[in-house]
């Protein structure tokens, strides 16, 4: 994929081919899935290796929307501390939730070992950094509320966070041995390319125009034929449109950008040597990583402005020579961004809004894990196991209040802290 369309760095980079091709005819099946991301062809390979017949419409091309502009972190758990999901779920729903989070990236990893999916995966862990000592204290708590359910994460104090990003700028860190770091278009296509072995079809180029139910199956219509089908799954996330009235005002839109350096061989030998992914506890967070190239890519919340030159750039050389300060200068060969769907209480929901269709929504910066897990549960859902063993209750549709402002509000702050920090 040329440089002027690929949507990452990553889309760029990846090894693993896009085995998406165009639907030429209607089509009438088990399952139909709208969306190639995560969800979607995870569903796609597990309802299709339990024999049901699926097929995937993809308005673009596979990993277009989040999983393609992803950062690449296959962290645990949820963007709370253990301590805040008991508070709102109780230790009866959150234990269980908390638990196969945490195992997900095992699964997740076991995946691309067994089909052997070309995505540069590192299960060294991942490392959330204090930026100030009021972070410390938050992972401080995050790693008792593990250690209390019997997860052992090791609390790194500024000189052990600083030999593994090395930086002397963090004053202590979180290291996840769980975790782990990948190529996030590679692993999509991956999956992707593992559904279709599996017997899904995969339909990229077609946009799903419209939904109707009749004789108790659903009839997904796009321009270029019909897909009926008994289940229909929206897995759209933080891209959904109108498609289904309401889905994309049930969550508040966050954009994240990164740029990535280009290759910079010896010069970054010291930095994330162990090749951990690296996010701060600032409220407006920042990520950093390397990939297989030995590039850096930085990134945060926000908007690109400007792409490799501009505004974003300016933010990114100023981070890095804050953080690196023996680094020196760095030139920049991609920049883009990607969309987030944020839940006002930071945890995902599965929406049933009619018989037989499911729409997964607000992974909140986890979807790599959530996304692979929401397709496996949903598969199983499909072939007669109980709708208690969701990771989540199936709930209703309702509007994020003021989602508009709270979004002109979001975009605005992000902006702001790229224009002060880039000066």
């Amino acid at each position: 994929m040329s440089e002027t369309t690929a949507i990452s760095l990553w889309d760029n980079s990846s090894a693993e081919p896009d085995v998406g091709s165009p639907m030429n005819s209607d089509d009438i099946c088990d399952v139909a899935i709208i969306g190639a991301g995560y969800t979607g062809l995870s569903t796609a390979y597990h309802a299709a290796q339990k024999g049901l017949n699926c097929h995937v419409i993809e308005a673009q091309h596979i990993g277009y929307g989040g999983s393609g502009r992803n950062v690449g972190l296959v962290n645990a758990g949820l963007w709370l501390p253990p301590q805040d999901v008991h508070a709102m779920l109780g230790k009866t729903a959150s234990v269980p939730l908390m638990k196969t989070l945490g195992d997900m990236p095992d699964y997740v990893f076991s995946l691309i070992e067994k089909h052997q999916i070309a995505c540069e995966p590192h299960r060294s862990g991942t490392i959330h950094a204090a930026h100030a000592p009021k972070g410390f204290q938050d992972l401080q708590r995050r790693a008792e509320g593990w250690r209390q359910m019997g997860v052992e994460v090791n609390l790194l104090n500024a000189a052990e966070v600083a030999d593994k990003t090395g930086s002397t700028a963090f004053y202590g860190g979180l290291l996840d041995h769980r975790a782990g770091t990948i190529n996030p278009m590679g692993f999509a296509r991956g999956l992707a390319r593992m559904a279709k072995t599996a017997g899904a079809t995969i339909s990229t180029g077609v946009t799903a125009q419209s939904l109707s139910r009749e004789n108790g199956l659903w009839h997904v219509r796009t321009a270029r034929g019909m897909v009926t089908a008994k289940y229909v799954v929206i897995a759209t996330n933080a891209y959904s449109d109108e498609l289904w009235p309401g889905l994309c005002q049930s969550y508040t839109t966050i954009p994240f950008f990164q740029l990535s350096t280009k290759p910079l061989g010896s010069r970054i030998s010291g930095i994330l040597k162990e090749n951990q992914g690296l996010w701060d506890t600032a409220p407006i967070m920042f990520s950093l990583r390397r990939d297989n190239f030995d590039r850096l890519i930085i990134g945060s919340m926000g908007a690109v402005h400007g792409n490799i030159k501009g505004l974003s750039q300016r933010w990114a050389s100023k981070t890095l020579r804050r953080i690196y300060p023996a680094l020196g200068p760095v030139a920049f060969e991609s920049a883009w961004h990607g969309k987030i769907a944020m839940t006002p209480d930071h945890i995902f929901r599965i929406h049933r809004p009619s018989e037989n269709l499911f729409a997964p929504i607000g992974y909140n910066g986890r979807g790599i894990i959530t996304g692979t897990l929401f397709g496996q549960a949903l598969a199983d859902l499909m072939i007669g196991a109980r709708e208690d063993r969701l990771p989540v209750p199936v709930t209703d549709l309702h509007p994020v209040r003021n989602q508009r402002l709270k979004s002109v509000f979001f975009n605005t702050a992000f902006a702001i802290n790229q224009f002060w920090k880039g000066f």
